[in-house]
């Protein structure tokens, strides 16, 4: 059974940081792409960042430069690194494993999905 853990979430000032963590098991975590999104209340799910399993990395345009994503196959685990945060950086974060390639910013190309953790931001 496929289960993806995500923790480090909470409630920050505006400016701070968080470094969210996912945890992997029941699945082959090498050969899974990862990725992570977010969903605040009454809006849809956005993509935040992925990494590949083929070691490539992609952003979306509206937090690059402030997210960081990281990979290590070994630990299982996939961390988003989130600086200078903004009120608008308020959601539920899912991390989500896809077996494409390539670095996969849809949703629908992610087999397994994490219960998420909140992060708030306060201004």
């Amino acid at each position: 059974q496929v289960q993806l853990v995500e923790s480090g979430g909470g409630m920050v000032q505006a400016g701070g940081s968080l470094r969210l963590s996912c945890a992997a098991s029941g699945l082959t975590f090498s050969s899974y792409s990862m990725g992570w999104f977010r969903q605040a209340p009454g809006k849809e799910r956005e993509f935040v960042a992925a990494f590949s399993r083929s070691g490539g990395e992609t952003y979306a345009d509206s937090i690059k430069g402030r997210f960081t994503i990281s990979r290590d196959n070994a630990k299982n685990t996939v961390w988003l690194q989130i600086n200078n945060l903004k009120p608008e950086d308020t959601a539920a974060y899912f991390c989500a494993a896809s077996g494409s390639w390539w670095p996969a910013t849809s949703p629908n190309t992610y087999s397994y999905w994490g219960q998420g953790t909140q992060v708030s931001v306060s201004s």
